[in-house]
């Protein structure tokens, strides 16, 4: 079934908006249009576009904060920037940071057209190669891996709610897919809701639909992501990361297979398959009382737990020719035996998503051989937790005095949380505590995030 190509244009001049998004139309696209403003923002990144054409704001730092933002949550999303203050500099920290062109303003339909020819091409071929590389994640022989595939299989073919769980990066999504895929509803949607990028006030709206004057800012009836599932599949992701009070609604809409739109008495009856997915244990969230127990025991009709990369290493070499060959098909690199060594040493808090970038990097760095010295200094430098708390400097037995358990566990938190570039979900999960627990050591041992850190985290939050 061909897909639909969709297409968000943002720009504060309305005859330029128009402009561009008739060629949109014209090339057989689906184009929402919109002015540079917080609603704008929202939609970036509550859907999933083919292309975002956005114009550069004056302040540059804030446009290519977004351009991050949206490299990092949607990489498969083109994005092009227009301006009409060009500059050499700007073009090349445009497309370095993950831009697919950099017009200056007035655009020339023309030359809008030949992008749009372009884009068409490569979505065309991105298609044809849809069906093996989405599944590339999931090369593998383990047991592990094997043992939950066996469990999609047996599932894909009903229509039974499926609750994923797993650390980040382990394919969620693409799992995903591929139960909608398998099933008798492949013909219709598949929409797929990141959770956690929804702001809580906003959500109700973005799945359920509102009408006009329902709220400030509604100035026309909208469909919900919801009703753009029907007849098809919905993926929550991150669902955990739901408040109790829209936890209740989203319960109401599975158990009655209706919706009814913010603003609205009626109610819409649709027929929709959910799968829900979450880096979270779903059950400590439901002890914790974030997560409600009605809910999670209707979503887990069936619950497939997807392996990390620590648990399938002997996945790691077949999944590095994988993404080498995809990447660079032209090209054989060979990476050495210390490369190797040091990919089954490193515990891979990022999963195969992290393998894949550093595979990528790798390719588009070196020529022939990867040795040690080409991988990221994170990766290079890591050493097992039995050789990190040896070497902590506090610890040893020729010391006169041994240090107290609180001084090591600072000293050795801090270390985690530099080595994780200060993530702390990914610092969580190597410590194997939860987040909480994480933010009351970093309380109770003071210990301080460095100041270009911090202001890199802020500039992507900002965006």
């Amino acid at each position: 079934m061909k897909k639909e190509l969709k297409a968000l244009v943002v720009d504060s001049d309305d005859l330029t908006r128009h402009s561009i998004s008739s060629v949109f139309r014209a090339g057989g696209w689906t184009v929402h249009e919109t002015k540079l403003d917080a609603e704008a923002i929202q939609l970036m990144f509550s859907h999933e576009w083919n292309v975002v054409m956005c114009e550069l704001a004056a302040e540059k730092d804030y446009g290519f904060n977004l351009l991050a933002s949206m490299a990092q949550d949607f990489p498969n999303t083109k994005v092009i920037l227009t301006t009409s203050r060009p500059s050499a500099v700007d073009a090349l920290d445009a497309i370095a940071s993950g831009a697919f062109e950099y017009l200056l303003k007035p655009c020339e339909l023309n030359d809008v057209r030949l992008l749009l020819r372009r884009l068409s091409e490569r979505f065309k071929n991105d298609r044809l190669r849809s069906a093996t590389d989405s599944e590339q994640p999931l090369v593998g022989r383990s047991d592990s891996l094997i043992a939950a595939m066996k469990h999609v299989g047996r599932v894909a073919a009903t229509s039974l709610p499926v609750l994923l769980t797993g650390e980040s990066g382990t394919g969620k999504e693409i799992i995903a897919s591929m139960l909608h895929e398998r099933s008798s509803r492949s013909a219709g949607p598949f929409v797929a809701v990141n959770c956690s990028a929804i702001p809580g006030t906003l959500i109700e709206s973005e799945l359920f639909g509102h009408e006009k004057g329902s709220f400030t800012g509604a100035d026309r009836d909208r469909r919900g992501l919801w009703e753009e599932a029907d007849g098809g599949t919905i993926l929550l992701d991150e669902i955990t990361e739901t408040s109790l009070s829209f936890q209740v609604k989203l319960l109401r809409v599975i158990q009655r297979g209706e919706v009814r739109r913010v603003g609205s008495n009626q109610t819409r009856h649709l027929d929709v398959r959910v799968i829900a997915a979450s880096n979270r244990d779903v059950e400590q969230e439901v002890n914790a009382g974030t997560f409600r127990r009605d809910l999670f025991h209707r979503l887990n009709a069936v619950s497939i737990r997807l392996p990390s990369l620590r648990e399938r290493k002997e996945d790691i070499p077949v999944l590095v020719e994988a993404f080498e060959r995809r990447v660079s098909p032209k090209r054989k690199l060979q990476f050495s035996p210390e490369v190797l060594e040091i990919f089954q040493r490193y515990p891979w808090p990022g999963n195969v998503r992290e393998l894949e970038h550093v595979v990528m990097r790798c390719v588009a760095m070196c020529d022939g051989i990867v040795l040690e010295q080409d991988l990221p200094e994170g990766i290079r430098n890591h050493r097992d937790s039995s050789d990190q708390i040896s070497s902590l400097d506090v610890v040893g037995a020729e010391m006169p005095d041994w240090p107290e358990l609180a001084t090591v566990e600072g000293v050795y938190v801090s270390k985690v949380l530099a080595h994780t570039g200060w993530n702390k979900q990914a610092a969580a999960r190597m410590l194997n505590i939860d987040r909480k627990t994480l933010d009351r050591m970093i309380k109770r041992h003071k210990i301080i995030q460095p100041v270009n850190n911090l202001n890199r985290q802020r500039n992507v939050r900002a965006a």
